[in-house]
């Protein structure tokens, strides 16, 4: 049973697609509405092919109930060449810090930035 992709709830259709195409490199692959009036955009990672839904659910519907960062979401992860460069970059793009980078291994930087839900993402690099 292979995973095709994950999915999160957005309380921002725009600014997250913002954030995640912008900020961290997805490509919007396709999108449609769900028969109870819900939105959902499926993102593709170019390098990895790695999957991101993200689904939202105007005022009104059923599914918009009140949102708490994460719901079961513990993080999203992101290899990129240098992560102390990349969540300066996300900070600056107004991102809020998670937790600052730091060396977690000789050979591993760490660092957590949240999206413009709260849901956390993790920026690393592997040298």
């Amino acid at each position: 049973m292979p995973l095709q992709y994950f999915g999160i709830r957005v309380t921002n259709l725009e600014r997250s697609l913002k954030f995640y195409m912008e900020g961290l490199g997805l490509k919007e692959e396709r999108r449609g509405k769900m028969s109870h009036g819900g939105i959902w955009v499926n993102l593709e990672d170019p390098a990895t092919k790695q999957r991101l839904e993200l689904n939202y659910y105007p005022p009104g519907n059923r599914f918009a109930t009140p949102y708490t960062p994460g719901e079961g979401l513990d993080h999203i992860g992101f290899k990129v060449k240098d992560a102390r460069k990349e969540f300066a970059r996300l900070v600056a793009m107004g991102a809020q810090v998670a937790i600052e980078p730091w060396q977690e291994s000789d050979h591993e930087v760490v660092s957590y930035v949240k999206d413009p839900d709260g849901n956390w993402v993790e920026v690393y690099q592997v040298d």
